[in-house]
């Protein structure tokens, strides 16, 4: 399928460009802005389908919203038309043709436009009403206040809000783009509203919070939940801003005669992760714990655990390394130690199912050696 996208360079564009050439059988032909509107009824009479995206929204002159909204969307309903071949049409709208301002109106012509051709021919179309859409590539300060606070927030700006209780209508880019790729494939004859799923939902403040949380994970090593959902899109949109400098940061590191440790990241409900080195014959460890679990992961150097239960004072040792990967898991009420018994440095994983809190670590010695 030839899918003409028009304002391949633009935010949208560029990402639904990036999926149709991951997905076999696209062919991607662009109509963007500089490009003669001559070239646009021959573009259109290649394409198997149109992917309508270009647009005006913040021209220097008011009347751009006609030429660049309205006009062009009727510019590309002729040249369909005017082909005498049905070419699938998804028109990206805007929610904002709810409302009286040049804008508004300008995409609600366009949407005229769609559906006056749809009557005409049958063409297959559908129109998208879009809130406001987030993701990487989002030109900052310009319509989207997502890339606004993400890019100000990575830059050290400051946010301007207004109004912080002030509710948005979000939708993620990729979540528009799979949306128009399906679409693309299923495209009935007529005109049909479509939508992008999930919406989301969040105050100004809520959004302004959220983006700082995520600036202050690097010093409290405390991830958010970035998973799933929402905020996994909205992290994903977050870091997108950072320039390559700033793609690593640093890690405190405490060391003894033992080895270095290193505490990774934190979870706010599954505990944290660290790593940690042992010269040859060092010992860690030395203690038991009445509720906190660990596993550990040797990822270099032989290591010995040794075991003690605390009631019984039954004993258990067992010796892995990194040549054969293996979890060992602390047990609460059996006292632990391990102890570098290779000849070279030992580099271990360490997962703690909760972090480490100073006032009650539940962390008690007691000598382990058998």
């Amino acid at each position: 399928m030839r899918v003409l996208v028009t304002g391949s360079q633009g935010f949208i564009g560029k990402n639904l460009v990036v999926r149709l050439g991951e997905v076999p059988g696209y062919e991607v032909v662009c109509f963007d802005r500089g490009d003669a509107l001559s070239s646009l009824a021959v573009k259109v009479g290649q394409a198997d389908a149109v992917v309508h995206l270009a647009g005006e929204n913040r021209p220097k002159d008011a009347v751009d919203f006609e030429t660049g909204n309205a006009a062009l969307t009727r510019a590309i309903c002729d040249a369909i038309q005017a082909s005498g071949r049905k070419a699938p049409l998804l028109f990206a709208s805007s929610l904002q043709a709810e409302l009286w301002n040049p804008y508004g109106l300008s995409k609600r012509d366009g949407e005229k436009a769609v559906e006056e051709l749809a009557a005409r021919t049958g063409n297959p179309s559908v129109i998208y009403r879009l809130p406001g859409v987030f993701g990487k590539w989002c030109k900052p300060n310009y319509n989207s206040v997502v890339a606004t606070f993400c890019y100000n927030t990575v830059y050290g700006l400051p946010l301007q809000i207004n109004d912080p209780s002030t509710r948005l209508r979000l939708v993620y880019v990729d979540d528009v783009v799979s949306e128009f790729l399906l679409a693309l494939g299923s495209v009935a004859d007529g005109v049909r509203w479509g939508a992008v799923a999930p919406e989301y939902a969040i105050t100004l403040g809520e959004l302004a919070a959220q983006i700082e949380a995520f600036r202050m994970s690097r010093t409290t090593l405390v991830s958010e939940r970035v998973g799933s959902g929402f905020l996994r899109a909205l992290y994903a949109t977050y870091v997108s801003y950072f320039p390559p400098s700033s793609f690593a940061y640093n890690l405190p590191r405490h060391g003894d005669e033992r080895g270095d440790f290193v505490e990774m990241l934190k979870t706010p409900d599954c505990g944290q992760f660290s790593c940690f080195t042992a010269h040859p014959g060092a010992t860690r460890g030395g203690h038991y714990h009445h509720t906190k679990s660990e596993k550990f992961l040797v990822i270099k150097g032989s290591a010995r655990f040794c075991f003690r239960h605390i009631v019984t004072n039954e004993t258990f040792q067992m010796v892995t390394s990194g040549e054969c990967p293996q979890v060992v898991e602390t047990v609460p009420g059996w006292a632990h130690d391990i102890t570098n018994v290779g000849e070279d440095e030992m580099i271990v994983m360490l997962w703690a199912n909760e972090i480490f809190d100073q006032n009650k670590p539940d962390t008690i010695a007691m000598k382990v050696t058998l």
